[in-house]
């Protein structure tokens, strides 16, 4: 019977290519149904068009992250663990764990450390918790890691709860937190004083964190001791088609010592 292997999904999740693929469908049929009526047929073309790019592109990105293709999901996901300066003892916290890769990466690199995922594992993605549980006992950290159902903008712990605190490319999509910056702010609440932290996300977007300097002084007046900005988006492992700014081309981590 061959050995288990846990399944930590795609981050381009195949509904999302099956809803693209619908749409462009969609648009041809009505290209096909309206042939002779322009104002009709040629925007429906167009559409249809559209899509059909959309649904090739986000297909390739989704090999490109898959172990297939090198599997750069998981290397960027290590991006993350790379800046995190913790001596793994005592409790950490993955802010959005997905299926909980990274939970259980930190699991294994620090024997010592209990680890909690928290998720809001919305169906659109196809994470949850049971998958959550079930990869962690295949890789054999059931016993120190655990995982929460909660919303990253409202965690359910006291302030100054975990001596570490991680996040991947999670605080740009909490959509029940219209200032994200606000998000980073709660994921710092729950870390020590002295604690570490290290978020990546696409801090670069200056829609939606603003300016760089301002986003880490306005940090700094949190209370927090050290913060570092390191750019991520152009890291050598990551096809150029991924690097685009509204792909992975924004991405940067947030790292250091409250």
């Amino acid at each position: 019977m061959p050995a288990k292997v846990p399944d930590y999904g795609n981050w381009f999740a195949a509904r999302l290519l099956y809803l693209l693929a619908a749409v462009a469908i969609f648009f041809a049929a009505i290209s096909l149904v309206f042939a002779g009526l322009w104002l009709v047929f040629i925007p429906a073309i167009i559409g249809a068009v559209l899509f059909i790019v959309l649904f090739a592109y986000f297909t390739y990105a989704r090999y490109a992250l898959s172990t297939r293709a090198g599997d750069v999901q998981t290397q960027v996901r290590s991006l993350v663990l790379d800046h995190l300066d913790w001596d793994g003892n005592r409790q950490a916290i993955d802010i959005g764990c997905g299926n909980g890769a990274l939970v259980i990466e930190i699991a294994k690199k620090f024997p010592e450390a209990h680890v909690v995922g928290i998720d809001y594992w919305s169906s659109i993605y196809g994470y949850s918790q049971r998958a959550c549980e079930q990869n962690a006992e295949i890789e054999g950290v059931f016993d120190r890691v655990s995982f929460r159902r909660a919303t990253a903008s409202a965690l359910p712990f006291e302030s100054e709860t975990f001596d570490a605190a991680v996040s991947n490319l999670v605080f740009s999509g909490v959509f029940d937190a219209r200032d994200k910056r606000e998000v980073i702010k709660e994921a710092l609440r729950v870390v020590k004083k002295g604690g570490v932290f290290s978020f990546q996300d696409g801090f670069k977007m200056r829609r939606v964190y603003g300016d760089i300097e301002e986003l880490l002084q306005t940090i700094r007046g949190w209370g927090v001791t050290h913060v570092e900005f390191i750019d991520t988006g152009q890291v050598s492992f990551l096809p150029r088609i991924l690097r685009t700014r509204f792909l992975y081309g924004a991405n940067a981590i947030l790292c250091g010592r409250k």
